[in-house]
Parts: structure tokens; sequence; C-alpha cells
């Protein structure tokens, strides 16, 4: 039930950060601090529910014990819940999630606007992996 809700917040999250992509440009969001958090928080949200997703169900299925949340990407890819390409680009999903937490000053907002327009790797996600929740 935990995965299913996570999906259902994910795929949430996802319309918004579209939204946010067709309402406002990188402009906008350079002009107003209250934008750019939310650009932020959208990402971070967005991040953190593939990272719970990710180590619920490795938890669930006992795919192995991951010390790192990468390694919660890692062991679905090697089981073959998510293909080769996507578990990539999610494990540097992983670390902008680190930077947007933890370095938070040196985000490049540029490229993080940019990945606005790559939030289908979070629903290619939610498709890959619905059915090992």
């Amino acid at each position: 039930m935990i995965v299913l809700e996570r999906l259902q917040r994910l795929e949430t999250t996802v319309r918004e950060l579209q939204r946010f992509a067709q309402t406002y440009s990188l402009a906008d969001v350079r002009q107003n601090t209250h934008l750019e958090w939310a650009l932020r928080y959208g990402f971070l949200e967005a991040i953190q529910m593939v990272i719970d997703i990710s180590c619920q169900i490795v938890s669930r299925h006992n795919l192995g014990v991951p010390t790192t949340y990468a390694e919660c990407i890692d062991l679905l890819h090697r089981v073959g819940y998510v293909d080769h390409h996507l578990a990539d680009t999610l494990r540097g999903m992983v670390g902008l999630r680190n930077i947007l937490v933890h370095e938070y000053i040196s985000v490049d907002l540029e490229q993080l606007y940019e990945l606005l327009h790559r939030v289908s790797n979070f629903q290619q996600f939610a498709e890959q992996i619905k059915n090992y929740g």
C-alpha cells in the first residue's frame, strides 16, 4: 500500500513540475526566489519518492542490503525491474537530491530548470516499477 501511495504522489508531483514548466520561464524563476524554491522542492520531492519506492521494493522483495540510495536503484536494475538507461538516470537524480539537500548553494539553476524537460524519467520509473510494489 505504501508503494502505491507514493507512486500516486510521484504522479502528482510530476504533473506539477510539468505545469511549472508550462507556466514559468527560466527568467521568471531567476527573478522570483519563491519560484526557485518551488522548483527545487518539486525535484527534491520527486527524487525522494523514487528513493523511497525503490528502497521499499528492495526490502519487500529481499533484493539485497543496500548501504546507499543509489544501491537501491542498482538492485532494482540488477533484477530487471528497471532498465539500464533509467537506472543510470535515476542514480544521477540521487546525486542531484544530495546536492539539493546538502549543497543547495551550488545548484545550477539553469540546469535544474532544463531538467523540467526530462520529468518523463519519473513517469518511466513509475511505469517500470508499478507491478513490483
